[in-house]
């Protein structure tokens, strides 16, 4: 995904941009609203993840101007302001996801991904490659017009796969996408599903690759 950070903290814009690319996606880090504004009008991003405290103006007032020219990208709020009044305004005001700051690496990935989700299947949108696709408001894949029957981890194995397609997933953002809180999977489990995942895609016109020591791919070969 593209992300678009905005984010006056040297040293937090840094290492959370280091850390976002360094799991694929790519990241436009701004400081200030002015320039994020001048970025939303030139490039259409996935996500926004939007500090509150800019010095040149408020992180709400952004959000606010967004909203009021019809731009309905999602906004994750990551902020120090942990006051309920501040969360309730800034969803409100139409932000999608609201984490205080300081925080977990883990958790704001995660939390990026639910958006994302949240925000294609609003749209009654498909995620896919080749012929196959998932339908992420019904939480069914198909390999063209055919449902493939998997279980609820497959799916899960499936949605991160594409979401992250021709991008090599590791079995910890498999775990991370996949456990609840309160569960944990170990690597055998994560090999299981994908074990599973990959006899019933056999047929498809995707490619689910082992990259030894680093993950899983998810690939059209033809592609």
């Amino acid at each position: 995904m593209r992300l678009l950070l905005v984010e006056d903290d040297v040293q937090i814009a840094e290492s959370l941009g280091r850390a976002l690319r360094r799991a694929g996606d790519v990241v436009d880090v701004y400081g200030t609203a002015r320039d994020a504004e001048q970025a939303l009008r030139a490039v259409d991003y996935a996500m926004v993840i939007l500090d509150l405290g800019l010095p040149d103006r408020d992180g709400g007032a952004l959000l606010r101007s967004m909203r009021a020219q019809d731009n309905h990208t999602p906004v994750l709020v990551l902020t120090a302001r942990d006051e309920m009044n501040d969360r309730v305004r800034m969803l409100d005001l139409g932000a999608d996801d609201y984490m205080v700051k300081p925080f977990e690496l883990v958790e704001l990935q995660a939390r990026i991904r639910a958006v994302a989700r949240r925000a294609i299947a609003r749209t009654g949108g498909d995620i896919g490659v080749g012929g196959l696709r998932f339908d992420l408001a019904e939480r069914r894949a198909y390999a063209g017009d055919v449902a493939l029957e998997l279980s609820p981890r497959e799916l899960g194995v499936l949605e991160l796969l594409l979401l992250r397609r021709g991008r090599v997933v590791s079995k910890a953002q498999l775990q991370e996408h996949l456990c609840d809180w309160d569960e944990a999977l170990t690597d055998g489990a994560i090999e299981l599903y994908v074990h599973r995942l990959r006899k019933k895609l056999e047929g498809t016109e995707v490619e689910l690759r082992t990259v030894r020591g680093f993950g899983y791919l998810l690939q059209h070969p033809k592609a």
